[in-house]
């Protein structure tokens, strides 16, 4: 019997390919830093406990196919905070913004179609795709460059009769990228030009450092016809297990076809969509207080590239990655070595091939993403092991 082709064709991830050398490298005794995965060490909110704890029922019903409703308010209030107004019919509930990405997809691209996306760009949005047969279509940007979307005439000369989005990450995963006004401003023209949907997953949103602001797209005029905004409480609440995400478009047809997809799956799970509504209700302090955090911890990580000789790096702007070019000749091969045959005083570290966050086969073979989602006396211990283990390499 014979597997289908779509499946085989999908891409192993690239942040979890090397588990298996992690795990041997920590059965052996290392210790081993987690830079690979952007998975925060920040302690969840006690009140999303607090909230399922306080949940009275004897019955785990099921929820309603378009979410809980106190979390589609807490939601849309949310939103409400930025001044961008969502009704509560805009908004539906996802198991995760995985979810979210591949019911857009479904709804918005027959197969065949394709997707144009910035890249380097979160892997995963190929499994999403690939899933159900739509492409994507690189935006190539350089490290050189900090990453930075290139001319319109470059993206407007990748759109083709099967073109049917554009998707993006702001601020970006894995590049850390905060996209302008400016630069927000040519996609919604492109888009609006060449009759396209705008997939922008938020997910990161607020978490943009060095006063500079995160803009939603949903801010922008003229576009709630088009616009997809994707979100998640995995990052910005430190609460990527709970695996609640959400939809939220002000074009009607597309949200009441989405939810025939809501319908098939049933519902998300009915107590981290209890838990999910109180992280919408926190105040913006916490966000101001997340968003220090990891500021600080990129100083870290940016100061300590910068002083790396032939290491490429911008700084980044926002999230909590960034993608650095390294003195290696192929960036798998020096995060294997970290893992089975490196160590400091028994430790070493763990990172993520960067070529496999690029949609143009041969990009980002010297390079790797860092995530940097450890305490502040991890990062600089880990990223004093990533200097002296390039040194060591190199000789």
């Amino acid at each position: 019997m014979n597997l289908s082709k779509r499946v085989l064709n999908m891409q192993e991830s690239p942040v979890r390919k090397l588990v298996p050398y992690a795990l041997k490298a920590k059965k052996n005794g290392k210790k081993v830093y987690h830079l690979n995965i952007g998975q925060p060490d920040i302690e969840t909110p006690k009140e999303f406990m607090e909230a399922i704890n306080n949940y009275d029922t004897r019955i785990i019903q099921y929820s309603y196919s378009q979410g809980e409703p106190s979390l589609i308010e807490a939601i849309k209030d949310y939103y409400h905070r930025d001044n961008i107004y969502f009704d509560n019919e805009d908004i539906l509930i996802t198991n995760g913004g995985s979810e979210a990405l591949t019911f857009t997809t479904i709804a918005t691209c027959n197969p065949g179609d394709e997707i144009l996306i910035p890249e380097p760009f979160y892997t995963n949005y190929n499994g999403f795709t690939s899933e159900v047969n739509v492409n994507l279509v690189p935006i190539t940007t350089k490290a050189e460059d900090g990453f930075r979307l290139p001319k319109r005439k470059e993206i407007t000369k990748l759109i083709t009769k099967k073109t049917k989005a554009i998707l993006f990450s702001n601020p970006g995963n894995p590049t850390g990228v905060v996209l302008t006004k400016n630069e927000m401003d040519m996609l919604k023209e492109i888009a609006i030009e060449n009759d396209l949907f705008i997939i922008s997953d938020e997910v990161y949103r607020k978490m943009a450092f060095d006063g500079l602001k995160s803009y939603s797209m949903a801010e922008l005029d003229g576009i709630s016809d088009r616009l997809i905004v994707i979100d998640s409480v995995s990052k910005r609440f430190s609460a990527c297990g709970a695996r609640i995400g959400s939809i939220a478009s002000k074009n009607k047809e597309l949200t009441k076809n989405i939810l025939k997809l809501c319908q098939a799956r049933l519902c998300v799970a009915t107590l981290e969509q209890i838990g999910a509504a109180s992280l919408y209700k926190l105040p913006e302090s916490y966000s101001e207080e997340i968003k220090n955090t990891y500021e600080k911890r990129r100083d870290i990580v940016y100061q300590t590239l910068s002083d790396i000789p032939n290491v490429v790096c911008k700084k980044p702007q926002g999230a909590f990655y960034v993608v650095a070019k390294l003195p290696v000749e192929n960036a798998e091969d020096f995060c294997v070595w970290l893992l089975e045959t490196y160590n400091y005083n028994g430790e070493t570290i763990m990172l993520a091939p960067a070529e496999g966050f690029y949609g143009t086969k041969g990009l980002g073979k010297d390079e790797v993403r860092i995530a940097y989602v450890l305490n502040e006396e991890e990062m600089k211990r880990a990223m004093f092991i990533l200097r002296e283990a390039l040194n060591v390499y190199n000789q």
